[in-house]
């Protein structure tokens, strides 16, 4: 089972950038696949992003072209590299894992890193 633990939030203003760090520990990281999710107060949780096992990432509309997701498995970490921050971007962070066995997904969820965005 994996732990995960998320870091690198914080205050920026709109325009700024920030980013955030998960780290893995407890079981083999590239088994598994990785992804960003976000809930802003009042809203439901998004993904934002994700990145496979083997490194091909997909976007949320809402932040494709601001937001690149990586992996570096050597050091069992993903990365949300944040540029052009909105105040919409305002949210608490999550970073998931998933793997796949047989026909089950098991999801495990950091506990999240508030992000703020705001003049």
């Amino acid at each position: 089972q994996v732990q995960l633990v998320e870091s690198g939030g914080g205050f920026m203003q709109p325009g700024g950038s920030l980013r955030l760090s998960c780290a893995a520990s407890g079981s083999i990281f590239s088994f598994y696949a990785m992804g960003w999710y976000r809930r802003a107060p009042g809203k439901m949780r998004e993904l934002v992003a994700t990145i496979s096992r083997g490194g091909t990432t997909t976007y949320a509309d809402s932040v494709k072209g601001r937001f690149i997701t990586s992996r570096d498995n050597a050091k069992s970490a993903v990365y949300l590299q944040m540029n052009s921050l909105k105040p919409e971007d305002t949210a608490v962070y999550y970073c998931n894992a998933r793997i796949t066995t047989g026909e089950r997904d098991y999801d495990y969820w950091g506990q999240g890193t508030q992000v703020t965005v705001s003049s």
